[in-house]
């Protein structure tokens, strides 16, 4: 059975849960655009107890990929940080943006970062699965495309990191929808959680805005038979305002 979440409000996540249908939760731990690490959680206790499945994102600014040490070292620095908290309420996993080098920088250089990131890993590993997530935009993105995907993958697989799959990413990176799953799959073995997002942009336009499933450029059909082929969790990541009704309208299309 697939399940449906959403990304809710971080302050109450099961509460959010409940209001909206969700049958689990993603949220940020701390300031998506901050530095800082995680402070304890006020509903700590609550989300170790919860049977939802619990999915933490990691900050925005987080790129381990950058040639930049300014950048670069304090991001293995907060994904740790983040990862400890995650698994210290019992998140199934911790999803980070595939990131990007400069456009003079040699993509292979983000790629090296990356097994470097695993490589330096904490004592014992991160305590907690890590999901890559696919990104729209940016020529030197170490993740918008399956290309550069499967770059990464042959050097970071053997770690054995997930994979987020994002709809309305890959629509605007300029990927075909129909069979990405499989395609997908022939690259990392797994398609580990689905970001189920319409677009508010043109297929290959780059852009990363999201839509509700009924009001974006993708064919809903579509998003949903991405998540029908993955089979995994889904999670929503919707404009709030109307994702209690894409979360009702994923639940009755998947069954």
């Amino acid at each position: 059975m697939v399940l449906v979440g959403a990304h809710v409000d971080s302050a109450d996540p099961l509460a959010h849960a409940a209001k909206i249908g969700a049958d689990a939760v993603q949220f940020f731990l701390g300031d998506p655009q901050g530095w800082q690490a995680p402070r304890p959680h006020p509903h700590a206790d609550e989300l170790r107890a919860t049977d939802l499945p619990i999915y933490i994102h990691a900050p925005y600014l987080v790129n381990v990929a950058s040639t930049n040490n300014k950048i670069r070292i304090p991001s293995r620095k907060i994904l740790a940080q983040h990862a400890t908290a995650a698994a210290g309420i019992g998140a199934r996993a911790l999803i980070v943006h595939g990131g990007h080098v400069t456009a003079k920088d040699d993509p292979a250089e983000g790629v090296e970062n990356w097994r470097k990131t695993f490589e330096r890993a904490p004592e014992g590993g991160f305590g907690l699965p890590i999901l890559i997530e696919n990104t729209a935009g940016g020529e030197n993105a170490m993740a918008r495309t399956l290309d550069r995907l499967a770059r990464l993958w042959d050097a970071i697989g053997d770690f054995g990191p997930g994979v987020v799959l994002d709809t309305c990413h890959a629509w605007t990176s300029g990927e075909d929808l129909v069979g990405i799953v499989d395609r997908v799959r022939s690259i990392t073995g797994r398609v580990d959680l689905v970001h189920a997002n319409n677009s508010r942009d043109a297929a290959g336009s780059g852009a990363d805005r999201h839509a509700n499933l009924d009001s974006g450029t993708i064919d809903p059909e579509l998003i949903v038979a991405v998540c029908r082929d993955a089979g995994s969790d889904v999670v929503l990541e919707t404009p709030m305002d109307r994702i209690a009704d894409d979360v009702a309208f994923l639940h009755k299309a998947l069954g």
